[in-house]
């Protein structure tokens, strides 16, 4: 018979007093029925039936201690980590908005030395929000701190939401025969300078009318993404998104990557890829993960940040773009990504192997095709960043689009209660009319 592992504690816990009075002769038969019944060692079944219920009388006092095989003692571990330092792993996990342990393991020495090149800056901040004084310890405890260490201690205090958008891609042009087609097993990780690019729509759950887009572009060998808002899903507000961001990658553009979507496949966007000498390719249809690199950064950028509400008002767009301005610079210079290096399948099982956590600015300084002109550029911009304060400053921009969305929408109920008021006041007016056979 198969027994839970309650279930044979709770036998042995009752077979036990029968057991330690028994003869030998005795023991042996209730050992071999018990070994039988329990499927047990049968040496570890007679230590168990020996120890359980047995009780030990400390000297000299009137306490007694009773062996109870159903209860375990819990041990505790000793903390290497003192609560200061983790006082301070959790601000860094705020300032990188609530990244993945790996990515805020591998961020953390560039934090620490951030921290000490601004700490004048941020000192009466820091001091504000209760945080304790910097020492050698802190610093030595979070840099030799392992990522299952950081998981547990944040496992409390992480929240996760699962919400779906609403896709907006429309069939392209029969154009779509002259553009080739481009599977996720196809593209090389080693040559910066192919980006897929995808919209994402700020409709707030209503399509109807004019809202909102952003432009999202990643180059998938270095995760370098640049973003760009407008108004309206057009041709002409696509290309000029493009020409936009392209100019914004620290490296030179060889390749457009795009979904089936009208708003890419059509002759404005080939005629530019041909004069500029870009390889323009697409997904394969109804198959979404050709795009994968970029419908992560999708989620990771556009919709962590921005978030699924309607904009629909110049005034929004701008302040998008504004906070697109700084976001750049934060993910780019500080927040570690990690990328696909094996997959193998054994069977029903597949094993992925991940490099180790960097971030694109990092990848871009790697990168022996890229010129070094370039990286002195990017290293230039890097030395002279405060991740702290762009923390601060894209915290600010979110509030401000949140303030402008919530003023739009007071604004509009209170033009529909006035409408409705003069409605109902005319209607009002035409009953009384009909009523008395006065004309007002």
């Amino acid at each position: 018979m198969n027994f839970m592992l309650h279930e044979r504690q709770n036998y042995i816990h009752i077979m036990a007093s029968q057991y330690q009075k028994a003869s030998k002769k005795e023991k042996t038969m209730i050992l071999n029925h018990a070994s039988k019944v329990l499927a047990m060692n049968r040496s570890y079944l007679a230590h168990c039936l020996s120890m359980n219920r047995q009780v030990i009388r400390i000297p000299g006092g009137r306490v007694t201690l009773q062996a109870d095989i159903r209860k375990k003692s819990i041990r505790k571990r000793i903390s290497l980590y003192s609560q200061v330092s983790f006082t301070w792993l959790r601000y860094f996990w705020k300032v990188m908005h609530y990244c993945c342990d790996k990515h805020l393991r591998g961020i953390i020495p560039k934090l620490i030395e951030k921290r000490c090149q601004f700490e004048e800056n941020h000192k009466q901040e820091w001091e504000e929000q209760g945080l304790p004084p910097w020492t050698k310890e802190i610093e030595k405890q979070l840099q030799t701190m392992s990522v299952s260490t950081i998981y547990r201690y944040l496992q409390k205090e992480r929240k996760r939401y699962h919400i779906k958008g609403i896709s907006h891609t429309r069939p392209g042009s029969l154009l779509k025969q002259e553009i080739e087609e481009k599977t996720f097993a196809m593209w090389d990780k080693t040559l910066p300078g192919y980006l897929q690019m995808d919209l994402v729509g700020h409709e707030g759950g209503d399509s109807r009318g004019c809202f909102a887009f952003s432009l999202n572009m990643c180059d998938v060998s270095t995760q370098w993404t640049e973003t760009v808002s407008f108004l309206y899903k057009s041709q002409l507000f696509v290309h000029e998104g493009i020409v936009q961001g392209r100019k914004r990658f620290p490296f030179s553009i060889f390749g457009l990557h795009s979904d089936n979507g009208s708003e890419f496949i059509n002759d404005h966007l080939y005629r530019y890829c041909q004069q500029e000498e870009l390889t323009f390719t697409r997904n394969r249809k109804s198959f979404k993960n050709d795009s994968c690199y970029i419908e992560q950064k999708n989620w990771s950028i556009v919709r962590s940040y921005v978030g699924y509400a309607r904009y629909d008002t110049l005034a929004e767009v701008q302040c998008i773009n504004a906070l697109y301005q700084v976001l750049r610079l934060y993910t780019n210079y500080f927040q570690p990504v990690m990328q696909l290096q094996e997959k193998i399948r054994i069977g029903a099982k597949v094993m992925k192997r991940w490099d180790s956590p960097r971030t694109p600015y990092e990848r871009v300084m790697e990168n022996p095709h890229i010129p070094l002109e370039n990286k002195q550029r990017c290293q230039q911009i890097y030395e002279s960043l405060d991740p702290f304060q762009l923390n601060e400053e894209v915290c600010r921009l979110k509030n401000k689009l949140n303030e402008i969305r919530k003023k739009k929408e007071l604004d509009q109920i209170h033009t529909q209660d006035t409408l409705s008021k003069k409605v109902s006041t005319r209607l009002s007016l035409d009953e009384s009319s009909k009523t008395f056979g006065v004309d007002f």
